[in-house]
């Protein structure tokens, strides 16, 4: 049964993370719509493509235009079966926008499937929702998901796995979208 997901960006995005989950949640047939405070249905987002190529962080270069499908100020919880948050760089700033928080606590409460991955559960952490939880996430926000009352999971050396507590489903960076959106759609489909 196809269900109607909200995803929430920002500029500098990471790509993958939200190009790849949208695609690959459309193809099973849900609708994904994409949101953005002060961006309106046929405007864009800048995205950024992270990588992992030995530094000791991740390597940052431009991405594509991400376009917002569904407008911010009109989101209605009630109206969406899931919550999508990618990571990159978005989710530092996002966190501060009241309504983003507003919508995250809302889906929470209401028991709906929430997926983050990478720099997402940052949003998760400033929501409040992670307290009691269990969250993987990339490294660098452990600290965050700490202090926001949640116990950090450490991904695989490899980045590759996802984890679910309850409706909450994380992952640590794009090398774990198969086990990321394999679990959070097995969540939603439950």
């Amino acid at each position: 049964m196809a269900k109607k997901i909200l995803m929430i960006v920002g500029d500098f995005v990471e790509d993958y993370e939200a190009m790849v989950p949208m695609q690959i949640l459309q193809t099973m047939g849900h609708q994904v719509d994409t949101v953005c405070p002060d961006k309106k249905p046929g405007e864009w987002v800048a995205t950024a493509i992270h990588d992992f190529e030995g530094h000791q962080t991740y390597s940052e270069k431009p991405g594509h235009r991400f376009a917002i499908t569904a407008d911010f100020e009109s989101v209605s919880v009630s109206e969406y079966d899931a919550l999508v948050l990618p990571g990159g760089r978005a989710p530092e700033y996002l966190r501060l926008n009241d309504r983003v928080i507003e919508i995250v606590k809302q889906f929470d409460a209401e028991q709906k499937p929430i997926a983050a991955i990478c720099h997402g559960p940052q949003i998760l952490a400033a929501a409040g929702v992670l307290v009691g939880k269990q969250c993987s996430c990339y490294p660098a926000v452990q600290y965050e998901v700490a202090a926001g009352g949640g116990q950090y999971i450490q991904p695989a050396a490899s980045m590759d796995s996802a984890h679910t507590h309850g409706h909450l489903v994380t992952a640590p960076a794009w090398p774990a979208h198969p086990a990321w959106m394999r679990a959070f759609l097995d969540v939603l489909e439950g």
